[in-house]
């Protein structure tokens, strides 16, 4: 038969006022510990281990968090690729349905087409908010400098 040898116990003195004794005789009492060592030694491993459990919880927070940043970009790729397809599907059913104007006029409906070009995306600039605003500015800008 083989003997189980126990590991070496390690002591640690411990100086506390009388009102913590008082409190940690008390629940020693309370949670039906044998002795005072035991409820101090139950105490250090509830929290050593809610620390443990706490470090996984924010882990798996951040990785909820990661994984619905992710689904969003997800989305608003597939929104911006829906968006392109409808604007190449207009586009093309423009330029098939409008004729263009004949040669005579085509240099003066070309500036009435450039002026009202500027006034749609000025006003689509007034429209948008913030940051989209800054991206219509910036692209405007683009557009005069060609």
């Amino acid at each position: 038969m083989a003997m189980v040898r126990k590991q070496k116990a390690v002591t640690h003195g411990l100086r506390y006022n009388a009102e913590l004794n008082n409190r940690t005789e008390a629940a020693t009492k309370k949670g039906g510990f044998s002795s005072h060592s035991a409820f101090i030694r139950a105490a250090i491993e509830r929290e050593l281990a809610g620390r443990e459990s706490g470090v996984d919880a924010a882990e798996q927070r951040i990785a909820a968090s990661l994984d619905r940043m992710a689904r969003e970009i997800r989305n608003l790729r597939i929104g911006q690729q829906a968006l392109f397809a409808f604007v190449d599907v207009l586009a093309k059913t423009f330029l098939t349905c409008v004729p263009e104007p004949p040669r005579d006029v085509h240099d003066q409906a070309v500036a009435r087409g450039k002026a009202r070009y500027d006034r749609f995306l000025k006003s689509v600039g007034m429209a948008m908010v913030g940051d989209s605003q800054a991206a219509m500015a910036e692209l405007l800008g683009r557009g005069h400098e060609n």
